[in-house]
């Protein structure tokens, strides 16, 4: 697909910062004809940096609440001044993906970019854990790194250049989120289909010289891209 809005960011400045394949080309192709209404509140769950926050509320219009664990509330927040946004607009937060610390019913929507499969893995998950913080009719936007067809049975060589079984079993075919996100009583499934975006945001990823990014090329190089894709889920909470 054409990268139209994800093109604007294609610069060092922001290339620097991702943390895995290109997650703005990503929710640029997940977010394509979306459902969430313009000037929505919404959670960016595991927001790493902040790119993608940045990106909702550039490109969408959305109020965004930026929530991870892992990265740095204050750095986050300078990031956010240095591209012009307010407090008002992007709200940095320190939170776990399995204890949301707001209010009930709270967001419009949540988008999930390369990160939901570190936490959603677990069927009860979305009811138990994610769904209490969406207004009714809300939707959840999700993409998430996988494989064709599931090999844990077999792993070829070439994914174990990089990867140990164990990392391995964060990556799961689109059959698997089928029978993931199927199981939750309160929201409808609207889609889980493989995604596009594959070999373009690998190659973005694989050119920065971060040590990640140098020990992932090691399976691209070998051809393990071949058995890799993304999946998009869609949810809406009934």
């Amino acid at each position: 697909m054409k990268y139209i809005l994800s093109k604007k960011y294609d610069t060092h400045y922001f290339m620097s910062k991702i943390m895995g394949p290109n997650p703005l080309k990503l929710e640029e192709e997940l977010l394509t004809d979306n459902l969430i209404p313009k000037g929505a509140v919404v959670c960016d769950l595991g927001s790493g940096k902040g790119l993608t926050s940045i990106f909702l509320v550039k490109e969408y219009g959305f109020k965004v609440y930026a929530a991870d664990l892992w990265s740095d509330p204050e750095q986050n927040r300078l990031f956010f001044r240095e591209n012009g946004l307010t407090e008002q607009q992007l709200i940095p937060v320190k939170a776990d993906a399995e204890d949301l610390p707001f209010e009930k019913e709270f967001f419009d929507a949540v988008v999930s970019t390369d990160s939901y499969n570190y936490f959603g893995r677990d069927p009860e998950y979305l009811d138990n854990k994610l769904l209490p913080f969406v207004k009714k009719g809300g939707y959840i936007y999700v993409a998430v790194p996988g494989m064709k067809k599931d090999l844990h049975n077999n792993l070829p060589p070439e994914l174990l250049l990089s990867w140990t079984p164990e990392q391995l079993d964060y990556i799961h075919d689109a059959e698997y989120w089928r029978s993931i996100v199927g199981a939750c009583r309160g929201a409808k499934v609207v889609e889980v289909s493989e995604m596009q975006s594959n070999e373009e945001v690998w190659a973005d990823w694989l050119k920065q010289d971060n040590e990640y990014a140098v020990g992932d090329r090691k399976t691209m190089e070998a051809g393990g891209g071949k058995y890799l894709n993304f999946i998009k889920i869609v949810l809406k909470n009934k």
